[in-house]
């Protein structure tokens, strides 16, 4: 029988447009927006750079995955209520990289199934400016307050300290170490209390 790390509790219904797009988000310094088919040569660059996917895949992405993203993006939203949003810079509107939430459906145990899992993966010329814990932060606060869910996971290689800074500061906890594609990885977990 599997273990599930589980649950949530139902308040409100999640935000999108009348269209059926995410919302857009702002911080002082970025725009989180929906994607667009524009913003495809720049999200294959990024997921391209080995420094990127160091500790996500450990391999760049085709521009065929890439692509693959970009519509698993677009396709999150009508079937979950939540999805990725592409981060952009709000001086320049330099294309930053993805930030959001998903049901990917790991083979790990425990399970996440039915958890919003939490992901970024921001150019590497961004690293280190604070844009994943400024977009991280503005993210959570729309799921916490536009949908239903209690509880939040993120996976990361746990020898990401830079990764693993984030989401401490956004409130993950340390959860267990489990095997994802062969690898050991870290279960964080963040619940909403109140």
């Amino acid at each position: 029988m599997a273990t599930k790390l589980s649950s949530r509790e139902h308040r409100k219904m999640p935000a999108m447009n009348d269209a059926g797009r995410p919302v857009m988000l702002e911080t002082s310094r970025l725009v989180l927006r929906p994607h667009e088919r524009s913003d495809f040569e720049e999200l294959a660059t990024i997921w391209a750079d080995p420094e990127v996917v160091k500790h996500i895949s450990g391999k760049p992405s085709s521009r065929t995955e890439s692509w693959m993203r970009l519509v698993t993006y677009s396709g999150l939203w009508p079937l979950l209520g939540y999805g990725y949003w592409a981060i952009q810079e709000k001086q320049t509107g330099r294309f930053i990289g993805d930030i959001g939430f998903a049901d990917f459906h790991r083979p790990i145990e425990p399970s996440i199934n039915g958890i919003p899992e939490a992901g970024w993966a921001l150019a590497s010329w961004a690293h280190g400016q604070g844009f994943a814990s400024e977009a991280l932060g503005v993210a959570l606060a729309w799921l916490d307050h536009e949908t239903p869910y209690r509880r939040t996971v993120c996976l990361t290689d746990p020898n990401h300290r830079a990764s693993i800074r984030v989401a401490e500061k956004a409130g993950f906890v340390a959860g267990p170490i489990t095997s994802f594609r062969g690898e050991d990885t870290l279960i964080l977990v963040r619940d909403i209390t109140g």
